[in-house]
């Protein structure tokens, strides 16, 4: 057993572990990158650990898979109900270049959730497998808006802003959102909508029902192989295939990249989530809430059926 109070090693450069050998592999290797948690441009730290950026930890993933001349092919392993617009929209743009750039394909396996950003991620790659039971779609985009205004008024505490323009303060917890200002956020959403848009109709033109599968909806995996969002229904195994056959070997070993000291013994011992509290994902709940109470403000490409 270890036990590691704030300190850990100098050198934190990523490690690989091989998680299934196959015999006649001669060397050749598939990568599992691991996208797990909140999306979002920004450490996620916790008790006495700085955290990560998932961004810049995805990536760095794609870069050790990119110099090695040994991985022919990526599974991106997604396991997150989305996060922020850009961050969401980073990730994606880092998963094309990977792949124009290598020329090795990415196979995206959604496991417990891959909604929203989750499933903008995987417009990336060159085939998606979902689990029977994932939850994913949720295909759209939220600015959650509130405001203490009132209450404070009713206790005595009046607020007003001085601004340089009549929108600059929509959204504001201590203002109204009068029609004017909301529909300044709602041109951004719906901007920010069809960008959504325009990358799942390019990575998926054979949805059966493009207007009912984007209109924010969550599907389970059947669902989603039914309406055309995924390519097939599958396992872990399923994806490791479908990489090797779509990078032309017959076999291969499995590799997952990790931190040092973080324990990898199967190929379903996922890299830790990127920093942070840890999340737990299963079918009956998801608790994020301390993930939230990081996450910045904004525009979110995010399934909001989450919460403690």
């Amino acid at each position: 057993m270890t036990f590691v109070v704030g300190v850990t090693p100098g050198d934190q450069k990523l490690s690989v572990k091989n998680v299934e050998s196959q015999r006649g592999a001669r060397g050749q290797r598939v990568a599992i990158v691991d996208v797990s948690g909140l999306i979002m441009n920004a450490n996620r730290a916790g008790l006495l650990r700085k955290g990560e950026n998932p961004v810049s930890l995805l990536h760095e993933k794609l870069e050790m898979a990119r110099q090695d001349d040994r991985v022919k092919a990526v599974i991106l392993r997604l396991n997150t109900p989305g996060g922020t617009v850009t961050a969401s929209d980073a990730m994606y743009r880092e998963i094309r270049r990977f792949r124009q750039r290598t020329g090795k394909p990415v196979v995206a396996l959604m496991m417990d959730v891959a909604a929203s950003g989750g499933y903008y991620l995987a417009c990336a790659t060159d085939e998606i497998v979902a689990y029977p039971t994932t939850v994913t779609g949720s295909i759209g985009v939220i600015v959650q808006t509130m405001t203490f205004k009132t209450a404070l008024n009713r206790i005595g505490v009046h607020t007003d802003a001085i601004t340089s323009g009549p929108n600059k303060d929509a959204g504001s917890l201590l203002g109204h959102l009068t029609p004017e200002k909301r529909a300044v956020l709602q041109s951004l959403v719906d901007d920010f909508y069809a960008r959504f848009l325009g990358v799942v109709r390019e990575a998926r033109p054979k949805i059966t029902d493009f207007e009912m599968a984007t209109d924010g909806r969550v599907f389970s995996g059947d669902q989603a192989l039914e309406t055309g969002l995924v390519d097939r229904v599958g396992d872990l195994h399923d994806a490791f295939a479908r990489a090797r056959e779509l990078a032309g070997i017959e076999k291969a070993d499995l590799v997952i990249y990790h931190r040092p000291l973080h324990y990898v013994g199967s190929p379903y011992a996922t890299a830790a989530p990127a920093g942070g509290p840890s999340t737990e994902i299963n079918l009956a709940q998801i608790n994020l809430h301390h993930t939230f109470a990081d996450a910045p403000v904004g525009f979110f490409y995010v399934w909001p059926g989450v919460g403690p």
